[in-house]
């Protein structure tokens, strides 16, 4: 009866049958074979649940959500390794604000950020996260940024200072002790100090002499295991 002749209408219906459509008895033949093409939008929708579909059947967005995810996460895993616990929880005795009521240093001088161990009067251990936005870099060295050696030895003697000083006579400007270089001794580099490393300076008091207030120290610079720098500091308190 000429039905043949509009088979675009006909697919419209196979694609629309998961409502509820009537059709005239006299298509029912043209509407199988249209049914067995596949369009597009019908393929997209078997694509999606992963199983053949019956005509008139319906999926909640619940199931179609919950396939999608198990096929996402089963074709395209997560690339690399787990980002958890790949920074270290390092300890802390001192945070940056316990430090600046100590030590008199400011930006752009103070290079300690945390103190991870402290025992007044015998040792310290100090940390100094090394970025790009140390202000230093810019012109040591443009082509090469490498923390300048003599700030090693600068960051270990300001841990050292945290032995010699007070804590009370720390205030919020910073205590009203200071204490100075007398001398330096044996340093040695071992290593450079890029951005992105963490430096951990480890001070230990050998000698102190109250009188006149002078204190020999050992000084070691640590990335990861290996050692960047090693010194042996002479500080004098002063006021």
């Amino acid at each position: 009866r000429g039905y043949t002749n509009a088979p675009i209408a006909i697919e419209m219906f196979a694609v629309t049958s998961a409502t509820s459509v009537r059709a005239p008895v006299a298509v029912a033949s043209a509407k199988v074979r249209a049914v067995s093409e596949a369009p597009a939008a019908f393929t997209q929708r078997r694509a999606v649940r992963g199983a053949p579909l019956a005509m008139g059947s319906k999926v909640s967005s619940k199931a179609r959500a919950a396939g999608l995810v198990v096929r996402a996460a089963d074709d395209k895993p997560v690339p690399g390794s787990e980002a958890k616990g790949m920074g270290k929880a390092l300890p802390m005795e001192m945070d940056i604000d316990a430090i600046m009521k100590l030590l008199p240093h400011r930006y752009p001088f103070l290079l300690v950020d945390r103190v991870l161990e402290i025992e007044q009067g015998s040792y310290a251990i100090g940390l100094k996260n090394v970025t790009i936005n140390d202000n230093f870099f810019p012109g040591h060295f443009p082509q090469r940024p490498i923390m300048p050696g003599v700030l090693m030895v600068e960051a270990m003697a300001q841990v050292g200072g945290l032995i010699m000083l007070d804590p009370a006579a720390s205030g919020d400007g910073g205590t009203q002790q200071e204490f100075f270089f007398a001398g330096i001794d044996g340093v040695k580099f071992r290593r450079p100090v890029v951005p992105g490393d963490q430096l951990v300076m480890k001070v230990v008091l050998t000698k102190m002499n109250k009188r006149f207030g002078i204190a020999k120290m050992k000084g070691q610079c640590f990335v990861g295991e290996e050692l960047a720098c090693e010194a042996e500091l002479t500080l004098a308190l002063g006021s």
